[in-house]
């Protein structure tokens, strides 16, 4: 299996998956599935980013891309630019095979060789499997937001965690 950057050319495969979440789960609070436009921007703005952002990708054997792996804006003011979400989705069928921890080793690795110095991710709970993930790669909890968010008929509350790009 390989890592790589991803490409343009890998823009309908994140999309599929990432779609998967948006219309079976709560992980995304998005309502609705993204088009291919909206993801060609999406691309773009990490990829044409001065080296703050990235966008991996984990393909099988047969080369077909099987998860990705992204840091993005955490928030939209320029003084924030030194901090970074990061997000990974596998393939919805492909989960607790420590496929995520290869991602996230591969994206944290990216990111320690990038001007970005803080990492974070806000998880939809409950989410045993994303906070433990996070937590062994050494990421702390540093808020919590209840009822944050509405989706299938129901609020969601999230976890904020937060580690130092450097410890990577």
């Amino acid at each position: 299996m390989t890592i790589r950057t991803a490409t343009v050319d890998d823009i309908e495969a994140i999309n599929d998956i990432y779609n998967h979440y948006v219309v079976n789960t709560a992980i995304t609070f998005d309502y609705e599935p993204w088009s291919i436009e909206q993801r060609k921007t999406w691309f773009e703005k990490l990829t044409n980013s001065d080296d703050y952002y990235h966008v991996l990708v984990k393909e099988d054997e047969a080369g077909d891309v099987i998860g990705f792996a992204y840091n993005s804006e955490f928030r939209e003011k320029l003084a924030y630019r030194i901090s970074s979400e990061i997000t990974i989705y596998l393939r919805h069928d492909l989960k607790a095979k420590g496929l995520g921890s290869i991602l996230m080793q591969a994206l944290l690795k990216q990111m320690a060789n990038s001007p970005v110095k803080r990492a974070y991710s806000v998880i939809t709970l409950p989410n045993d499997a994303s906070l433990g993930l996070h937590r062994k790669f050494g990421f702390e909890q540093v808020g919590y937001l209840t009822d944050v968010g509405f989706k299938f008929d129901q609020y969601y509350s999230v976890a904020i965690l937060e580690a130092a790009v450097s410890d990577f």
